[in-house]
């Protein structure tokens, strides 16, 4: 075998070129610090429109909470005409009812005292339907 002629392969003349391996990114969009000044910036405000707001909102509160107060005697008002109203209903019907009754006394006080006593819900709804007395007691409610 005669051995073969082999051409190695050399690099060109001057040598190659310079390879370059630097990281060259190009800078885009803001810096940390500007980013870190804007969500600053961003947060200040936010905190600022929330605090206005609570105070907001506790002013309305409060304004509400008086409404309520100022109500509270208008609606006490027809409360106990609605009690009285019922309760002289009942009276009525029990005078038609216990009228065969000797010595019965239509509406006696079972107290005992001169002073007003608020009447139990079921004295006041227990010669209404039975649908009345558990709306008045529990609201209302679908399975009742």
């Amino acid at each position: 075998m005669a051995a073969s002629k082999v051409k190695q392969d050399m690099p060109p003349p001057g040598g190659y070129e310079r390879i370059d391996y630097r990281r060259n990114l190009p800078r885009r969009g803001l810096s940390g610090y500007s980013m870190f000044g804007i969500g600053m910036g961003i947060m200040v405000f936010g905190y600022w429109r929330l605090f206005k707001w609570n105070r907001e909102r506790r002013r309305l509160h409060i304004e509400d909470l008086e409404t309520r107060i100022a109500m509270l005697p208008l609606l006490q008002a027809e409360l106990d005409r609605s009690t009285l109203r019922m309760l002289r209903e009942n009276l009525e019907e029990e005078a038609v009812i216990m009228k065969d009754v000797p010595d019965w006394k239509v509406g006696e006080n079972m107290f005992h005292t001169d002073r007003w006593v608020t009447p139990f819900t079921e004295e006041l709804y227990n010669l209404r339907p039975r649908e009345q007395l558990l709306h008045k007691k529990f609201g209302f409610l679908w399975y009742v």
